[in-house]
């Protein structure tokens, strides 16, 4: 994963020490009873090797909390090391387990680890135990949190809470938002995935032997990892690997997971076989979430924080819903503390006590402890940036929340920095449209925003977009300076009015916060493929020239403009390598490697308005 470089201060100096994998290891060995390489059977007969760490001198039973894991993590490392320790010293039996197909686990590997099958027998195996109290908590990040959501909606009567951070790999469809996974934006497919898929997936896999004893197997696990070593890539160029769907197969890999997906639309039905969590699937388990604002998918994230507020099976789980969110980037909530950049921007001191929230929250739910995580906590608390404080609400948006509408207006010449772009308050009468052209092979880069987990070819942050603002294909419309501070938190919305000589093309925007030096800071983006305006499962061609309604997926943030400082929008059609290029033929993208330009426009008049929406804090 790739993280944001972020400034070290002395007290993070000491945690390091603390916290280093010498003296992690040192205390798991003096607090814990390790069994290594447990084989857990599932249902179909296939075994999921677990690694046990139980209290020592511990007097049972016990609570556990369970981390379930695609990566090689039978020799603890990170931050599972790290919780692995500190769940121990609280006396707690802490588990790894790796998914099916991965490392010293039986199976094919599938994504999420089958989590309403392979999840519900785990659950069950260690409810079952004679040193287990019946209450189990998940815990984990990115995939050791993806496939808890679809393990939620099962409701398993051993799942007491559970803390998914940076979860959003593991939503199919819940509200607005159709991402499958973070499959797409906007039915745009994402490169991040595609690099992802390289380094986990793994067909031809070596396996031990199926009779081999705990004790063997055990001190296999100790010797090996059966990690495959697979050849370096330079993704910087093999992610512009025309057609798409040989991208992996160009390397020599066989066919896979890659190849099963590639070509599915976002309502493919395929989505609902596997183990996404949907939005028709109930919520059964109380949950605190904890997000970033330059994760990959804080919208869905978020929609669905919201969804389990309303749908929970009960009202004790309706009412135990709970969500921090923290201006960093993915699963980088170890690096809050003073003096926090990410990307490039100083976020001042974003300290939070996530451990103590995490097992504050387990007391609560396992040990029957409410004093360790009072009802009086706040539902939501978020870090608003710009402002740079960590401010607290009932709910998500805040609920004083009034909507701004900005018009996107210029002269109609809105192309690039130095073009006449404007937002305005004030609706536009009669007004010229602006128009540029989309070649996708000289597609516009991406420079920050959020991502994660793609072998490098995005670094995410905030970053300055006056780069890419220098560009005449991205049209820039920019306020006034504000005369006095406004704080947006919420999901922004916006309405395109479009056309274009292309059958299909793509829409991308961005919002930006301009300091007065004229530093473009991103603070978020969303995307459309033309064709899914009218739903993902409707796809329709444009017609030359036809005016349409675009309305992409919401972007949720929470930034605070300061005085003088200016709100922009950028409007273009390519966001790569973030997304995969529109080629513009109208035809089945993924498999087809010519394009061809678009001339594309946006209209901005009293008949055909495009705006944003800014959900403001009074």
């Amino acid at each position: 994963m790739i993280f944001a470089a972020m400034a070290v201060s002395p007290a993070a100096a000491q945690d390091s020490a603390k916290y280093s994998t010498e003296a992690l290891e040192q205390g798991i060995a003096e607090h814990a009873v390790s069994r290594l390489a447990v084989m857990v059977p599932m249902r179909d007969g296939v075994r999921l090797s677990t690694n046990i760490f139980t209290p020592r001198n511990a007097r049972g039973p016990l609570p556990t909390i369970l981390w379930k894991t695609p990566y090689n993590e039978h020799k603890l490392r990170g931050s599972t090391l790290r919780y692995a320790y500190e769940a121990v010293k609280r006396g707690y039996v802490f588990i790894v387990q790796n998914e099916r197909g991965r490392y010293f686990s039986e199976g094919q590997y599938e994504i999420l680890g089958l989590p309403q099958t392979d999840g519900y027998d785990t659950l069950s195996w260690i409810a079952q135990q004679n040193w287990s109290n019946g209450k189990v908590g998940t815990l984990g990040c990115s995939s050791s949190a993806e496939w808890q959501l679809a393990l939620a909606g099962m409701n398993h009567p051993a799942h007491a809470a559970m803390v998914p951070m940076s979860a959003g790999a593991g939503i199919g469809k819940v509200g607005r938002f159709q991402e499958q996974g973070n499959w797409y934006t906007g039915g745009v497919p994402r490169n991040l995935f595609f690099v992802w898929l390289y380094g986990v997936d793994n067909p031809l896999r070596a396996q031990l032997p199926h009779d081999l004893d705990e004790k063997t197997r055990a001190r296999v696990a100790q010797y090996n990892d059966l990690n495959a070593s697979k050849p370096k890539v330079d993704w910087n160029r093999q992610i512009k690997h025309l057609p798409v769907d040989r991208m992996l197969s160009s390397l020599g890999e066989p066919p896979a997971t890659f190849e099963q997906f590639i070509h599915r639309t976002p309502a493919d039905r395929g989505w609902w076989q596997g183990g996404l969590y949907h939005e028709d699937m109930g919520w059964g388990v109380p949950a605190l979430w904890f997000n970033t604002w330059y994760d990959v998918s804080i919208g869905p994230n978020l929609e669905l924080f919201n969804h389990a507020r309303k749908v929970g099976n009960t009202a004790e789980v309706r009412d135990n819903q709970y969500t921090i969110i923290a201006p960093v980037v993915h699963c980088a909530y170890q690096r809050l503390g003073p003096d926090t950049v990410v990307g490039e921007r100083p976020m001042g001191d974003t300290s939070f006590d996530v451990d103590g929230a995490v097992f504050g929250w387990f007391d609560r739910w396992l040990k029957g402890n409410t004093e360790a995580f009072p009802a009086s906590t706040p539902k939501v608390r978020y870090y608003a940036m710009g402002e740079n404080k960590w401010k607290a609400s009932a709910s998500w948006p805040p609920a004083s929340v009034k909507m701004q509408r900005l018009y996107l207006r210029s002269d109609g010449r809105a192309n690039s920095l130095w073009g006449n772009g404007r937002l305005d308050a004030a609706a536009p009468g009669k007004e010229p449209v602006d128009r540029f052209r989309y070649d996708p092979l000289n597609p516009v880069p991406t420079v920050g925003g959020g991502d994660c987990c793609n072998g490098g070819i995005v670094v995410p942050g905030a970053f300055d977009q006056r780069s890419v603002e220098a560009r005449d294909d991205v049209l820039v419309y920019t306020s006034e300076p504000l005369e006095k501070a406004m704080e947006v938190s919420g999901f922004i919305d916006t309405v395109l009015k479009v056309s274009s000589s292309a059958r299909d093309t793509d829409f991308a925007v961005k919002i930006v916060d301009v300091a007065p030096d004229g530093t473009a800071w991103i603070i978020g983006d969303t995307i459309l493929r033309a064709r899914y305006r009218d739903g993902f499962d409707k796809p329709v061609m444009m017609a030359p020239d036809k005016v349409y309604t675009l309305k992409p997926t919401p972007i949720a943030t929470s930034i605070t403009f300061g005085v003088g400082h200016r709100i922009r929008v950028e409007v273009t059609s390519s966001n790569f390598p973030k997304f995969v290029r529109n080629l513009n033929t109208g035809g089945p993208n993924e498999s087809e490697s010519k394009g061809q330009v678009a001339d594309n426009v946006i209209h901005h008049d009293q008949e055909n308005l495009s705006y944003i929406d800014l959900p403001v804090v009074p």
